[in-house]
């Protein structure tokens, strides 16, 4: 992988807090191929090659399929996904595009009725991880490579 910096030499500390909330997030109870395609999902949307690239293969090792990753961004559209997939995924656009979408409490709403409160902050925690990987990975330069 290229990078600018090697960040996790340099800030040690700061990157051992970003994989202490990595692990956290595989803890909770939402489901792992959902983690995937709101990580897919967000990256999409920041751009991130280098997270669509990791994370659309590590979805496809989970067993995803390759019909629901092509078709992520525009999951409103397609019939595949569950209701509550489809719930999370509107979370994550609002989440990450918050300045000028925010979560209105009609999504808030929405959301409760396939989420209990913790599986709810967990999707929170689990969308903003994903959005600071995409803004570190961006601002140190790393690139999506071949394997």
């Amino acid at each position: 992988m290229s990078q600018r910096v090697s960040y996790y030499e340099i800030a040690p500390d700061g990157m051992k807090i970003m994989m202490d909330m990595e692990k956290y997030t595989k803890t909770t109870a939402i489901e792992r191929k959902l983690r995937e395609l709101i990580k897919i999902r967000v990256s999409q949307i920041n751009g991130c090659a280098y997270c669509l690239n990791m994370h659309t293969a590590d979805a496809r090792k989970m067993g995803e399929t390759e019909q629901r990753i092509y078709c992520v961004s525009a999951w409103q559209e397609c019939e595949f996904y569950t209701e509550a997939e489809k719930i999370a995924l509107e979370l994550a656009e609002h989440v990450t595009l918050i300045p000028t979408k925010r979560v209105p409490d009609e999504l808030y709403q929405r959301v409760r009725e396939h989420y209990d409160e913790k599986q709810y902050v967990d999707l929170v925690l689990i969308i903003n991880q994903i959005n600071s990987w995409n803004r570190i990975s961006i601002a140190m330069g790393n690139r999506a490579t071949e394997k």
